[in-house]
């Protein structure tokens, strides 16, 4: 007899920025599945991730913790060994669980295998990205099988990519294409692949709408370039800002990737329809995903959290991907639960949450304690409505040179409590570049147009903002060794 305990089915993008949705208010991106799925459930509208990067971003999703305190604090880092992760703390309660897709919580380049610890998964379908060389690309393997010529024709363009420019993976047709994979495997798990007999929690992963920007062409053909919304902000704007960030508008990636001053303006119209394009594909596997939980009776015993890891910034403020920018489009992303018959269903919550409540919230559905060092807190009782649900008011995100290496490295941190952004660039000791920062007013400016750091009208909540960080991260420091006596 199947257990009462819910399922747990996380759907996770890569890059996807909180307003590439049309259930987030942008009415030119066509995701009428997940805007469904929205008006069923519990939509946060103020989700900040704890990096503007991946891996350190996914490690504060595993461990409920900080990056400075989980130790993953760039890409190509791995997560220490031995850190306590909530999908072994489910397996440990008899969840059967499982992967499909990316999980980067250690080096991945140069076409590495990503190195695994005890994790809980016993299906473990890993793919970093659709051009990944790995032997153990599952994606691949798929591929090859149920494709074969369209395989063979990749490979010839060889793995991995030079710039960030699409290669023959990154230019599949739908029914080959990585985000078709993570659908159908998702479904196969569905269907057949899971343990009937125990409660399951399933991390789906898709790749997109991560970079390059390329989508198959019935997709692409959905979206008139000259019509969908361009960037906010631009290059005129970077003259009171950090400059760091005039440094990634011309090269993005330290120097790696194209910067949005190498981009036309058509050019970054066609990037902005293709990322919508790729969100596109995504919305119609997720909608086949649901569809197949609710034809094997599943859907009202499972909770399903849809959300990403953090966002891109498409052109805004010119720049492009991601990087040392603490602005909404990169570390602001989606957030929904739904769980029929515990959550209310069509309601918007405005209180600021973190990336890293969300390991503590699928242990609270399951009826398991937080982990003992974690940081995060159960989003369940704000998402019921409760009147003295926790609040805590305030969201972080770290960068520490977290992507490819700056010189002189590059650190930044950002605070929002309230209405207010404080974006801190440190300075020495910490690195040789100037110590300078960021605030906004995001009341009044929500497109983080005008930066009051040195508006001596805002001095006063900026200096606020400055001990209110330190507090933070006295506060979040990893106290968690217990005490055994007074010395």
């Amino acid at each position: 007899m199947a257990s009462e305990r819910p399922n747990i089915l996380l759907i996770c993008t890569d890059q996807q920025r909180y307003d590439a949705l049309g259930c987030y208010g942008n009415a030119a991106i066509s995701t009428p599945q997940i805007d469904a799925f929205a008006a069923e459930g519990i939509l946060f509208e103020r989700c900040y991730v704890q990096s503007p990067v991946c891996a350190p971003s996914r490690a504060s999703l595993l461990t409920g913790q900080y990056p400075h305190v989980h130790g993953l604090w760039a890409n190509g880092v791995m997560l220490p060994p031995g850190r306590e992760r909530f999908p072994r703390a489910l397996a440990n309660a008899d969840y059967d669980c499982g992967v499909i897709g990316k999980m980067h919580l250690a080096a991945c380049h140069g076409g590495r295998t990503e190195r695994r610890d005890d994790d809980g998964f016993r299906v473990y379908e890993w793919a970093h990205d659709p051009t990944h060389g790995s032997p153990e690309n599952a994606y691949h393997r798929w591929l090859e099988a149920h494709h074969p010529a369209l395989y063979a024709a990749a490979t010839a363009h060889g793995f991995g990519r030079v710039g960030h420019d699409a290669v023959g993976f990154d230019t599949m047709p739908t029914e080959a294409h990585y985000s078709r994979w993570v659908g159908e495997r998702t479904i196969d798990f569905l269907r057949d692949g899971r343990e009937p007999e125990k409660p399951f929690f399933l991390w789906a992963n898709f790749y997109d709408p991560h970079h390059p920007f390329v989508a198959p062409q019935e997709y692409l053909d959905r979206y008139d370039p000259a019509t969908v919304p361009s960037p906010v902000g631009g290059p005129a704007g970077l003259t009171t800002r950090p400059p760091i960030l005039t440094a990634a508008s011309k090269k993005s990636y330290a120097g790696i990737a194209r910067g949005f001053a190498e981009y036309s303006a058509g050019e970054i119209q066609e990037a902005v329809a293709a990322y919508y394009a790729m969100v596109t594909l995504i919305d119609d596997e997720v909608g086949r995903i649901l569809a197949t939980l609710a034809d094997l009776g599943l859907a009202e015993n499972t909770l399903v959290i849809f959300t990403s890891d953090h966002g891109e910034m498409l052109g805004d403020h010119a720049l492009m991907l991601k990087g040392p920018m603490m602005y909404e489009g990169a570390t602001r992303v989606p957030l929904i639960l739904r769980w029929p018959g515990q959550l209310p269903t069509g309601e918007r919550r405005v209180d600021l949450v973190q990336w890293l409540d969300l390991g503590p919230t699928i242990l609270d559905a399951a009826g398991l304690p937080p982990l003992p060092r974690g940081q995060g807190q159960s989003l369940l009782p704000l998402a019921r409505g409760d009147a003295d649900a926790p609040r805590r008011g305030w969201a972080i995100c770290e960068y520490r040179d977290s992507g490819h290496p700056h010189n002189p490295a590059v650190h930044v941190t950002m605070l929002c409590a309230g209405d207010h952004k404080l974006i801190a660039h440190h300075g020495t000791p910490a690195t040789t570049r100037q110590r300078t920062g960021e605030l906004y007013d995001l009341a009044a400016d929500p497109q983080e147009l005008r930066n009051l750091w040195d508006d001596p009208a805002s001095a006063a909540i900026r200096n606020e903002l400055i001990a209110q960080l330190l507090d933070v991260m006295i506060a979040t420091e990893d106290r968690s060794q217990p005490r055994e006596a007074y010395w």
